[in-house]
């Protein structure tokens, strides 16, 4: 899931730490570095599901990975449509935010659909990095009354994959603040690159 990297538009609440120019060059990086890791794995297909619908075809995204759509409604709404439109077999969907995202993550979510229904990634605040989703016999409706960007996220969700097998995947942190984001940059997990982005890629 990705939202085009308007200045003002992607990451407010981190612009009200560092500046909107920063928390813009944040999500252009953390977007171009997410693709680089697990955009060309041979193992899956990426797919970019783009935000707000005009700019699907905008020639900041990389040529080699494929976009749809995300849609109107909310997050769940739009999350819920990536999963029942795409071709059968299991699906993940992660965010662009979250820059401790792995190959090695990706790979071991789409394992866990061998023998569960549901897969979900928790992140420290209350949501969640990783959804995924076997769709084997069925898909299922799981984002009905779900309080987003909010603490409640995961434990709503939770609460609609109830007779569903779950596997959970370990904490991750995304960036939403300057204390996340100096936390993560410490590590070197999280890293300001220039603003060409993806015009290359």
């Amino acid at each position: 899931m990705a939202k085009e990297p308007r200045l003002g538009a992607v990451k407010t609440r981190l612009a009200r730490g560092v500046g909107p120019a920063a928390a813009m060059r944040f999500y252009r990086s953390a977007t171009r570095n997410l693709i680089l890791r697990v955009g060309t794995d041979p193992r899956w297909r990426t797919i970019l599901s783009v935000a707000p619908d005009g700019a699907l075809m905008a020639n900041i995204w990389p040529r080699n990975v494929a976009r749809i759509r995300q849609g109107r409604g909310d997050l769940g709404q739009r999350m819920q449509r990536v999963f029942d439109r795409l071709p059968p077999g299991p699906v993940v969907i992660v965010g662009t935010d979250i820059p401790e995202i792995s190959a090695a993550r990706v790979n071991r979510a789409f394992r866990s659909l061998g023998r569960h229904d549901i897969v979900i990634g928790p992140c420290e605040d209350g949501g969640y990095w990783l959804i995924g989703m076997k769709r084997i016999p069925r898909k299922h409706g799981i984002f009905g009354a779900v309080r987003w960007s909010s603490p409640h996220a995961l434990a709503d969700t939770c609460r609609n994959l109830i007779g569903l097998r779950v596997a959970k995947l370990e904490q991750l942190e995304d960036v939403d603040d300057e204390k996340s984001h100096r936390r993560l940059a410490g590590s070197g997990a999280c890293l300001l690159l220039p603003p060409w982005w993806l015009a290359k890629a």
